[in-house]
């Protein structure tokens, strides 16, 4: 006998209890409070049923994700390292640290090989398309070492704008984060994904960098770990990145 299309798929509440966004019973506080929506439009009912495989449910506005084949990890790229998955020369390479994972994973956008930081590892191919894309302007911050101190209105002018031989570049957010023993630290935000666009631009403000980090991208925050480390990116994180790119 055929089922009824109602009868279809799973309830809704034991999709959430298993993606981990809370237990069956407080799931269902959730739905009743309106704070479930499930392909864009909000759920009240406990009956409702969801294809895990299919639904795009978000909880509070976050993306909940279902899939369990999916792998989000951020990495601290040391300094020295190359951002592929396998390096010809034998040079040490981002797919080192990852070679026992049985996952095919692609890192998403690139570090210069002197430049240290968070890296997202991924096999979420819209997301990481998204996140590489320049449209969707996602935010990335740097602590940059540079020589000297910095003029009080270098600030402005990098917020305002500066021309590269590529085309022109505005940083979202800057501050002088510390300036002693005749050196200062600058934190930079922007959104560009231009080939070594923070170098680049701060050697054409007369401040070569000399250490370069990325600390963060978008609400994914580099963390405390030594270079080298790897960890799962936690639900919020990932609900934050499909936040940012509208998925």
């Amino acid at each position: 006998m055929t089922s009824e299309p109602e009868a279809e798929g799973v309830r809704l509440q034991k999709v959430l209890a298993k993606a981990g966004v809370a237990s069956r019973r407080a799931a269902e506080d959730l739905i009743v409070q309106g704070r479930v929506s499930v392909d864009g439009a909000v759920v009240r009912e406990l009956g409702r049923r969801v294809d895990p495989d299919r639904a795009v449910i978000h909880v509070d506005g976050t993306r909940v994700i279902l899939r369990e084949d999916l792998v989000h990890l951020a990495l601290n790229k040391p300094r020295g390292v190359h951002t592929t998955m396998y390096d010809d020369q034998g040079r040490p390479c981002v797919g080192d640290y990852v070679r026992d994972r049985s996952e095919r994973l692609f890192h998403v956008g690139r570090l210069d090989a002197d430049t240290e930081g968070l890296l997202l590892l991924t096999n979420d191919g819209d997301l990481a398309h998204r996140l590489m894309h320049p449209s969707y302007h996602v935010p990335k911050t740097y602590l940059a070492e540079v020589d000297g101190k910095v003029p009080r209105g270098l600030g402005k002018e990098l917020r305002a704008g500066i021309e590269l031989e590529d085309g022109p570049v505005r940083v979202d957010a800057f501050r002088v984060k510390d300036s002693m023993g005749g050196r200062s630290l600058l934190e930079i935000v922007l959104h560009e994904g231009r080939k070594h666009i923070v170098r680049r631009l701060l050697a054409e403000v007369g401040f070569p960098v000399r250490k370069l980090v990325r600390t963060a991208i978008g609400d994914v925050q580099l963390g405390n770990g030594k270079p080298g480390t790897i960890r799962k990116l936690n639900r919020d994180e990932v609900g934050g990145l499909y936040r940012r790119v509208g998925l």
